[in-house]
């Protein structure tokens, strides 16, 4: 399955983030097909910058992108919001038996 995922990058404690196109069973910072954008969320005003074109010639092709993707596709415009949102996953408590 192809995913369209962040990268960190950047130093300790200042990340930046590629959004980028990638074999899901790639390392989290291998290998990549495609980069669509950039994303920085400690500057002050929050830096998003996407390749609009390239990201919904992907989405056409079947890419499955991560909810924080699918989050920053919505503000960019390359994606319409979502009617229902899934919910956040959670981690339960397990009940003792």
């Amino acid at each position: 399955m192809v995913k369209m995922r962040l990268v960190r990058m950047g130093d300790k404690k200042s990340p930046v983030y590629r959004i980028v196109v990638v074999d899901a069973r790639k390392a989290a910072t291998g290998e990549y097909i495609d980069k669509v954008g950039f994303f920085d969320p400690k500057s002050n005003p929050v830096t998003l910058t996407m390749d609009v074109e390239k990201a919904k010639g992907w989405l056409a092709k079947g890419v499955q992108p991560t909810e924080t993707v699918k989050s920053l596709l919505v503000q960019c415009g390359a994606m319409e919001k979502p009617t229902r949102l899934s919910p956040a996953k959670t981690k339960g408590k397990k009940s003792k038996k």
